[in-house]
């Protein structure tokens, strides 16, 4: 089971010809998930080549314009590939109201349902998509609008499957093998049950995705993304900066850092989010603070492509 990030924009504020607005893909299998949608979302891709069309959901942080500028066009682009599954769009409230009057006013032509989840202010912190394997959730975030982060969690796996035992239990091959591997009891032609404890190791734990952006470095955050494989995370300023970074509710590399280690677990750390200020040759610094205190870290480029491997 593949799980794989593709870094489409890491810029804040301002687009820049060789860093793009606030997005990133996520492809587990045959699954596509966008988180936010900044402007030139579109452009990155068809420079990766991804198939836009498999998109289950896009799920947006908030209505800042740098993290939903580029959600119009893939609206529209959605329908020129023969789209015929429903597009979520998840978000805090009005996502709708900005999706719905741009229809209007732009006369869009959208030939597949488009679903529009809002949060409820009241109950950020929610699962907002889940499955027999895995779930989405959002949680609050502290910014001059009303913004959350996301985390995609896979759950418990079965152990390993042991042939030897399955052997000696007298299991045939083939289809009672394949239904004890995904946890199923069977039963015998002579009325045996064997069920999968009989077989498997111990559980295995599943793999853990986390997007947090313009925010001030809260508690909250480091309860949600602990345990995470990949932690993508702003880390819009230097400390250098710091007093700009509280003054627009966002912070810097250092604090996103700080998050990191406190969290526990975390795997690898990618900034992103990077003031305009900051040429590439300058984002290096970025890094080299925030790893002076969490050295996993790394700073996130348009195109990066990232797998996230099972702990095996």
């Amino acid at each position: 089971m593949n799980l794989e990030l593709f870094v489409l924009g890491t810029g804040g504020s301002i687009p820049l010809p060789n860093r793009y607005l606030s997005s990133v893909l996520l492809r587990r299998d045959g699954e596509f998930f966008l988180f936010d949608c900044g402007e030139g979302t579109q452009m990155s891709l068809r420079t990766l080549n991804l198939k836009w069309k498999k998109i289950s959901a896009i799920l947006i942080t908030h209505t800042h314009a740098d993290h939903i500028t580029g959600l119009l066009g893939m609206l529209m682009l959605s329908s020129q590939v023969d789209r015929s599954a429903p597009l979520y769009v998840i978000g805090p409230p009005r996502i709708e109201e900005y999706i719905e009057q741009n229809r209007s006013i732009l006369a869009m032509y959208i030939n597949y349902k488009i679903v529009i989840k809002e949060l409820d202010p009241n109950n950020l912190n929610t699962v907002v998509w889940e499955t027999e394997q895995y779930r989405i959730r959002s949680f609050a975030l502290k910014h001059s609008r009303m913004c959350v982060g996301y985390t995609l969690e896979e759950l418990l796996r079965p152990g390993s499957f042991s042939p030897e035992n399955a052997e000696a239990l007298k299991v045939p091959r083939g289809e009672l093998w394949s239904a004890l591997q995904k946890g199923r009891n069977v039963v015998l032609e002579d009325g045996k049950v064997i069920t999968p404890e009989q077989v498997l190791g111990k559980p295995r734990p599943g793999r853990k995705f986390s997007f947090v952006t313009d925010t001030r470095p809260i508690e909250r955050i480091q309860k949600e993304v602990a345990g995470s494989d990949v932690f993508v995370c702003e880390g819009m300023f230097t400390n250098e900066h710091a007093q700009s970074a509280e003054e627009k509710q966002h912070m810097t590399a250092m604090e996103a850092a700080t998050i990191a280690k406190k969290a526990g677990g975390i795997k690898k750390m990618g900034i992103t989010h990077f003031s305009p200020r900051y040429t590439d040759h300058q984002i290096r610094l970025l890094e080299r603070e925030a790893r002076s205190i969490f050295p996993e870290t790394y700073s996130l480029k348009d195109g990066m492509h990232i797998p996230i491997p099972y702990e095996e």
